[in-house]
């Protein structure tokens, strides 16, 4: 009689995990499946092409010859992947740079709760909100050579018209847009990690003779930093892939040009790339994903540093 108790009760449990199994497949199931088909397949694809000499015909019928990283060499062997590449990383640095540090300004500013400070928050989100084809087209007006709103202003300082959207001036064009463009990202993001931080410190600070400027660096700063790291990490990734504002405004010309244009161009025989080049743009394609994992695993690694509880172990291990 108690074997056949215990047997009973031994059961339950495991019809128990077993029901919890199938349950929490069942729940991961459909994610599953939606990263399988809208991510791996697709990353999987590219690299493949990029492994492949693919042209028009052989994109139709899948016959592409293998040409292992022959294709990478060719890429990155050229004078334009590195023009490119150093475009992008000015485009990417200076736009996160100025996104981050003024929407901490204008977080820091609002987190003082005064009056209409929610209005004029939801002010700030209006450029988050518009569709990149508003947005891209808004500055291509107002960065026009003869009629844009910017030249006219500067023009009463008795500065010459600029030609914005031409040439060597492209670069920073699409770096002004796109920072006005992070900024209520930033803003956002900042701000509520300012929510979390304990008031209690700052009125200790004061107690402690701390002016703002203490409080900032001493208290918000560093408390900030978690929230800091994850925001720089996605404005990173975010910055890098840009590509609607750009083409809209300059179709990636002149200095214009960022990686992720140039992949765009080659893979839809767009802009000043008429020929259409499958297996380059892929090759393109893979190393901005690349170039987004290294950061990744940087941001893992600080991430895994400054783990209290690591740094527990670590000091109990060398006591």
């Amino acid at each position: 009689m108690t074997t056949a108790v215990q047997q009973a009760a031994g059961t339950q449990p495991r019809k128990r995990m077993k029901t919890s199994t199938l349950a929490a497949i069942g729940f991961a199931a459909p994610l599953i499946i939606y990263l399988l088909i809208f991510y791996i397949a697709p990353l999987v694809q590219n690299i493949s092409m990029s492994l492949h000499r693919y042209t028009r015909r052989t994109f139709v019928t899948g016959e592409a010859p293998w040409s292992g990283l022959d294709i990478y060499k060719e890429v990155v062997g050229s004078h334009e992947f590195w023009v490119t590449f150093g475009q992008t990383m000015v485009f990417v640095i200076i736009s996160i740079f100025f996104q981050y540090w003024i929407g901490l300004a204008l977080a820091v500013f609002f987190n003082q709760n005064f009056k209409l400070s929610g209005l004029l928050r939801g002010a700030f989100l209006v450029p988050w909100l518009l569709p990149p084809m508003v947005s891209g087209t808004t500055w291509q007006w107002m960065m026009d050579a003869d009629n844009g709103v910017i030249n006219k202003f500067l023009g009463l300082f008795g500065v010459d018209p600029i030609w914005w959207l031409q040439a060597d001036h492209s670069l920073w064009a699409v770096i002004i847009a796109n920072i006005w463009l992070g900024i209520p990202f930033n803003l956002v993001i900042l701000y509520s990690g300012l929510q979390n931080i304990n008031v209690d410190l700052y009125e200790a600070a004061s107690l402690d003779g701390c002016n703002a400027w203490q409080k900032f660096w001493k208290i918000t700063f560093p408390l900030l930093k978690p929230v800091t790291m994850i925001t720089l990490l996605l404005g990173f990734v975010y910055t890098l892939k840009t590509v609607d504002i750009i083409w809209i405004m300059t179709k990636g010309s002149g200095t214009s040009q960022t990686l992720a244009t140039w992949s765009y161009a080659m893979a839809f025989g767009k802009g000043y790339s008429s020929t259409i080049k499958y297996s380059e743009a892929s090759v393109v394609g893979t190393i901005l994903i690349l170039i987004a994992l290294v950061f990744a695993f940087i941001y893992l690694w600080a991430q895994r540093s400054e783990d209290p509880a690591k740094k527990t172990k670590k000091s109990t291990k060398r006591k």
